[in-house]
């Protein structure tokens, strides 16, 4: 029965999303690049650069650069802390937003969980925007070199409201379908296809998006990394 569960989440996932007729709609490109370096035998830090382009915006819209550092509890439990600095293309302005993010990391066999925490800094206000992003994702190897299937979920709630423009509710779903490609020993990429979805809320109209992600993994560490969907 396991084996039919990757089909049954894809299913669930394509079907959980609203037409596209009813958003408005933009492609993508979607890279990032992840390494991971061992400080101690159960501590590493992780370097994260994240570049995001899109048609809407002609071009770059989003740059994510910044690291964590996670403590191994046991074989299925990783909690980290970090901090990501966060650059927006918005029309004719450019801003920063800084995001300090705690994380609780559980693998079980194929099955990959993550319970993420953003504190967001904003330029425009001295308020912080709180924001919960539950993730889930599921991996079915393919052969013995290491390539896999993999889907994943994840859903973005903001906690609270601020003056400088973050609205408290449900903001937005991405879903992914691709594929892990090991590229050497201690490389790997996941290309795959990720679909974002944003409710319409206020006078903000509803947004689905297109994109092909692609995320290179260098690992330094002695242990096997978890999945670092952004």
């Amino acid at each position: 029965m396991i084996d039919a569960l990757p089909g049954v989440i894809s299913a669930f996932l394509f079907a959980a999303a609203p037409p596209a007729w009813a958003a408005r709609q933009d492609e993508q490109l979607w890279l990032q690049a992840n390494t991971h370096i061992p400080i101690a035998p159960n501590v590493r830090l992780t370097l994260e650069q994240i570049t995001r382009f899109g048609d809407r915006a002609n071009g770059l819209f989003q740059t994510e650069i910044g690291g964590i550092l996670g403590y191994r509890v046991n074989r299925h439990i990783e909690i980290g802390a970090g901090y990501r600095n966060v650059g927006v293309e918005s029309g004719s302005r450019t801003f920063y937003e800084h995001r300090v993010r705690q994380h609780v990391l559980i693998t079980s066999g194929r099955w990959f969980g993550r319970f993420r925490v953003d504190e967001r800094f904003h330029p425009d206000g001295n308020e912080i925007g709180f924001r919960i992003r539950p993730l889930v994702r599921y991996n079915l190897p393919l052969n013995e070199q290491g390539v896999a299937l993999f889907v994943s979920h994840e859903s973005f709630y903001l906690a609270n409201s601020t003056r400088w423009g973050q609205r408290r509710g449900y903001d937005r779903m991405r879903n992914l379908v691709g594929l892990v490609l090991p590229l050497s020993q201690r490389m790997s990429a996941d290309v795959g296809y990720l679909n974002q979805y944003r409710p319409a809320r206020s006078s903000t109209r509803a947004q689905m998006d297109h994109a092909l992600s692609i995320q290179l993994t260098v690992n330094l560490a002695t242990h096997p990394p978890p999945p670092s969907d952004d």
